[in-house]
């Protein structure tokens, strides 16, 4: 696996196998890698000839009490995990790369409406964040195709919508959530888990699957459920942010039984603050 830490190393790369004719997957991280990550790299490489990765903890995505100084940086493993599933390089800039002129006078991409909602609502200025990185990636990686994984259905959403009003000529493949065996949807911040929260972590999960089996059994209350949720969720011992049934596309709140459906959750545990979906 080539390993590029430069913009001069990835364009020299890229151009390389754009004049062989080679169609190219990017699978953009902020590292410490998991199987989820790797899931990425395994569907990246069944849609093109080349799969390059990226490395970067973006300050921009973290708020002020957010844990961006506290973020796990595991280089070695990923690289470790990247070479073992065949990634054919890794692109690893810094800040300075990405934001030469510093973030407060860096230019940005702000997607509306998707990015206001649920953890846009209590994540101020996160989604600009992500669609600044992403678009800025895009633009240096020029693939044909991205993949990301649905665990953050709100972001590739967003991701999604700045896709197609900026026209980026690149399809966005979204990825089914990898879970561990209890249903805990695989992230990097499970790391921050204690062991006695990492036991209570998987009934965020299994409450998401009560409400979807209730949609389901034909229950339309939907703000009823929402709120019921939130009781069981902080019963079990989290701080519930938000818990949304919403219609899919729009991720507005649903509202008939019509409608493509998908329950979007966070909450913390401790200090750890975990997110999940169900479509529905």
């Amino acid at each position: 696996m080539n390993i590029l830490d430069s913009v001069a190393a990835l364009r020299a790369q890229m151009t390389t196998w754009r004049q062989a004719g080679e169609r190219i997957a990017f699978v953009p991280t902020m590292g410490n890698l998991h199987d989820g990550h790797f899931k990425l790299v395994d569907i990246a490489h069944q849609h093109a000839d080349r799969v390059i990765c990226s490395i970067f903890v973006n300050p921009m995505q973290f708020g002020k009490n957010e844990d961006l100084d506290k973020y796990p940086r595991t280089l070695d493993a990923d690289i470790a995990g990247l070479t073992a599933h065949q990634a054919d390089a890794l692109f690893t800039p810094t800040p300075a790369i990405m934001y030469p002129r510093g973030l407060e006078v860096q230019s940005y991409v702000e997607v509306p409406l998707l990015g206001d909602l649920h953890c846009g609502a209590s994540r101020a200025g996160h989604f600009r964040g992500v669609s600044t990185v992403v678009s800025k990636l895009f633009n240096l990686v020029q693939p044909d195709v991205a993949c990301f994984g649905q665990k953050d259905y709100q972001q590739l959403a967003i991701i999604r919508q700045m896709v197609t009003d900026l026209s980026f000529p690149i399809e966005i493949i979204g990825v089914p959530t990898e879970r561990a065996a209890d249903g805990l949807a695989l992230s990097s911040r499970n790391g921050y888990l204690s062991a006695e929260q990492r036991q209570q972590a998987p009934a965020l999960y299994q409450i998401l699957q009560q409400v979807k089996a209730a949609i389901v059994a034909g229950q339309h209350d939907y703000r009823a459920l929402e709120q019921q949720a939130k009781a069981e969720l902080t019963a079990a011992g989290f701080r519930p942010d938000y818990f949304n049934i919403s219609h899919q596309q729009t991720l507005t709140l649903a509202q008939n039984a019509n409608e493509p459906k998908v329950i979007l959750a966070a909450a913390a545990l401790g200090n750890t603050r975990l997110i999940d979906n169900l479509e529905v």
